[in-house]
């Protein structure tokens, strides 16, 4: 009786609810503000939150483009034999590459200027073909970084610090290891630069050198060990798998940290941040439901006739109270889609046009970074869709109730 078109009952009368008719103007445009209120606010989150991938997505590639994904180091504070650590580790499967490293810690100083500073020495044969470590380099080769005389490759901002280009000296002091009465004894070496990096990231630019492996075992004291190695994989989201590996094959002998464990404060700071962001964002969608339920309880009021005949037809509370809620639902539904269009076409926007402009010396990007996640869109989709079935609930439950002899008593 009530299957027209080949509807079911529910999502015809829902859907000629739905939909503007005459008579009832005021009620349309507040089905139309309930719209645009979920609209917008799926719109805000698709955009933030993609906003905020962008620069968690930058943040990482910058990160891992200077430092390692997995870091190796020995309990007692050297690893003596690391050609045979190297290769154990080469045979786990997704790792790229394999490392030695030396750090030292001291002053740099040229043109009677002194920073403080983080000499990294590094195999200079290996680092050369390791592509996220030369697309750094402004000027220069890690290859340079073997030469019979003492090099140094320079963060840009500590180059700027200290006044120098290619081709100038600096000069490195750090501790000797020699206790006197008086202290450590301070050894200083003198290095020329020839390469100039830059990570994107400040705390790296300004305060980190590349020096030759060799060398820094020689100052340091090392003779043939080293600190550490640092390990690469083919997938940087694999660490920690790849890291449980590496305990087991290597005997529990040695520490073993992940690119996630070393920036953990940094990257908890940005997921919590998302995390708050879509909550706040959220509060949109939930306005535009009371809107919702506004406009079904003024549909019910002015449709309280057609319930009642309805009823008296036939149609269940049950039925009743489905096609309310399907009305309601409706209305979320094209709020949301209508966000998720508007949201990817201001990404899109954002994107290729640049409207927004960051200043490059303070974030190292000139424009917001945009990347939208599938993950993200459907978090964000359901959500809008699951409040917008809610806020039907007591309207719905309204209409169901109703008696429909008293719904016609003054007809």
């Amino acid at each position: 009786m009530f299957d027209t078109s080949g509807l079911p009952f529910e999502w015809f009368v829902g859907l000629r609810y739905f939909k503007s008719r005459r008579g009832s103007g005021f009620l349309s445009i507040i089905t139309l503000i309930s719209i645009l209120g979920v609209a917008v606010g799926v719109a805000a989150l698709i955009v933030v939150l993609a906003v905020m991938n962008g620069f968690q997505s930058d943040l990482k590639e910058k990160i891992l483009g200077i430092t390692s994904h997995i870091v190796v180091q020995s309990f007692n504070g050297r690893i003596e034999n690391y050609p045979s650590v190297i290769q154990k580790i080469e045979k786990i499967e997704g790792v790229a590459t394999a490392v030695p490293f030396v750090y030292l810690q001291g002053l740099m100083s040229a043109n009677g200027r002194v920073s403080g500073v983080v000499v990294r020495g590094i195999d200079s044969k290996v680092a050369e073909n390791i592509p996220q470590l030369e697309s750094r380099l402004l000027l220069g080769s890690f290859g340079q970084l073997n030469s019979t005389s003492p090099v140094v490759i320079l963060g840009s901002e500590l180059a700027k610090n200290l006044n120098v280009n290619v081709h100038d000296y600096v000069n490195l002091i750090v501790p000797s290891g020699r206790i006197t009465p008086m202290g450590t004894i301070p050894r200083s070496v003198s290095f020329q630069v020839i390469g100039l990096f830059q990570s994107g990231m400040y705390q790296y630019d300004q305060s980190l050198a590349f020096i030759d492996l060799a060398t820094a075992q020689k100052i340091a004291g090392l003779k043939n060990s080293v600190m550490g190695i640092e390990v690469r994989l083919k997938d940087p989201d694999d660490a920690k798998r790849t890291a449980r590996l590496l305990i087991r094959k290597l005997d529990y002998k040695f520490w073993i940290r992940t690119w996630m464990q070393m920036n953990r404060n940094l990257f908890s700071a940005l997921k919590l941040e998302k995390t708050v962001m879509f909550i706040i964002l959220t509060l949109i969608v939930f306005v535009a439901a009371f809107n919702i339920v506004s406009s079904l309880i003024m549909l019910v009021i002015n449709k309280t006739k057609d319930i009642a005949i309805l009823k008296a037809m036939g149609a269940t509370s049950k039925s009743i109270k489905k096609l309310f809620m399907l009305t309601g639902f409706l209305i979320g539904f094209s709020g949301t889609i209508i966000g998720l269009v508007g949201g990817f076409i201001l990404c899109a926007l954002l994107k290729r046009y640049h409207f927004i402009e960051l200043p490059k010396d303070i974030y190292y990007i000139s424009t917001l970074p945009v990347r939208v996640e599938l993950l993200d869109v459907v978090a964000i989709s359901a959500s809008a869709l699951i409040i917008s079935l809610i806020a039907t609930i007591y309207p719905a439950n309204q209409a169901a109730k109703m008696n429909p002899v008293e719904a016609l008593r003054y007809e």
